[in-house]
């Protein structure tokens, strides 16, 4: 018998809902519950009343997993509106990443060049550690703080994904 497996893929989900208590729980126990796994969630008011949240949801699965997620996620009572990035086209990704190296000498010259490189900027300094600033996609954060990790990286904080449709349409 022969077993085909479908390719994992990673999709960007945009969640619009109302701004309630509760409904971020909701949507993280409905992945928790079905055994989906989160790798980014952010959340952020979208409207000048804040009524209305943006949540970005990373997640990765088969082309069927996805759809599941997706419908799921639409029956969701405060849910308004969920679109999915990747499938939609052309989307800009982001992250920003607070990375704190301690060195001193040659490590902290070399984490200094490094951060030039990535265009990371200094946001804080002592005598003996920085906390960089760096932005991009995920892969540029992921590549900063390996290279710092030599070079005496000892804490990062990650905001998680954010994202939006490229041209003139909204989602």
């Amino acid at each position: 018998m022969h077993i085909t497996q479908q390719a994992t893929e990673r999709h960007t989900l945009s969640v619009t809902v109302d701004n309630e208590a509760g409904i971020l729980a909701r949507i993280a126990g409905m992945f928790s519950a079905r055994g989906y796994n989160i790798e980014s969630l952010t959340v952020a008011d979208v409207t000048e009343d804040a009524a209305i949240s943006r949540i970005t949801v990373v997640t990765s699965g088969p082309p069927a997993v996805i759809e599941q997620i997706i419908a799921q996620l639409d029956r969701l009572v405060p849910v308004h509106k969920v679109t999915d990035l990747t499938a939609w086209g052309p989307h800009v990704t982001r992250e920003l990443a607070l990375v704190k190296v301690v060195g001193i000498g040659d490590q902290r010259i070399e984490a200094m060049r490094l951060a030039e490189v990535y265009r990371a900027r200094v946001v804080d300094a002592t005598i003996s550690s920085f906390v960089f600033e760096v932005t991009g996609g995920t892969e540029k954060i992921d590549k900063f703080t390996e290279l710092m990790r030599e070079v005496g990286l000892v804490e990062v904080a990650r905001t998680g994904v954010v994202a939006i449709t490229r041209g003139r349409d909204a989602v």
